[in-house]
């Protein structure tokens, strides 16, 4: 329990930094014949891509069960728009702590940019789901996104449930300008 609410307040008050990706390229227009520092530069970039990566993922492999190292992966990852590897996180995170709610926003992100709309919808409606009564308050932004976005991927499918949604979104965040577009179509 303890964890989670580290992780919430760090997450909440954005104090949980992520690191910037580094990358290494290589010259392949160089056109060098020298096999070994050909060899020794692309293992050293695959080794060491981004040090701060390697490094959690190392406290990780020592500590399968840490929520926040695996917190600070995930969004190390997403900083390096490694959205594969992200997902993956943001996942082990929600099997590590179930009833942790930012762990399903982030996913819901991630599959955005992802372009998977549909994984991306089921992600923030896990998300409207989990948060919890006492943490509304706090996540009032964020949920007033991820009804937005739940109401916009269904207003074609389902128009009584997208103005629902889009109803609950307005009510989180009554300035957001796309929510009340999408409103004034959804009941004109």
């Amino acid at each position: 329990m303890n964890i989670r609410t580290l992780l919430l307040g760090l997450m909440l008050t954005g104090s949980l930094s992520f690191v910037s990706a580094q990358t290494t390229k290589t010259d392949s227009a160089a056109g060098t014949t020298n096999t070994t520092a050909t060899t020794t530069a692309t293992t050293t970039a695959t080794q060491s891509a981004n040090p701060a990566i390697d490094a959690l993922k190392k406290q990780i492999e020592a500590n399968p069960k840490d929520a926040e190292a695996l917190s600070k992966l995930a969004g190390a990852y997403q900083e390096a728009s490694d959205w594969t590897n992200a997902i993956v996180t943001w996942k082990k995170i929600s099997v590590l702590l179930p009833d942790w709610a930012p762990s399903y926003y982030s996913q819901a992100y991630v599959y955005q940019n992802m372009k998977d709309d549909a994984n991306a919808k089921l992600a923030y409606e896990k998300y409207i789901a989990t948060v919890k009564p006492e943490e509304v308050e706090q996540n009032k932004k964020n949920l007033a996104y991820a009804y937005f976005y739940v109401a916009f991927s269904e207003q074609q499918s389902d128009p009584a449930k997208a103005k629902e949604h889009i109803a609950k979104s307005l009510q989180y965040d009554p300035t957001n300008q796309d929510a009340i577009k999408l409103s004034q179509a959804l009941n004109s």
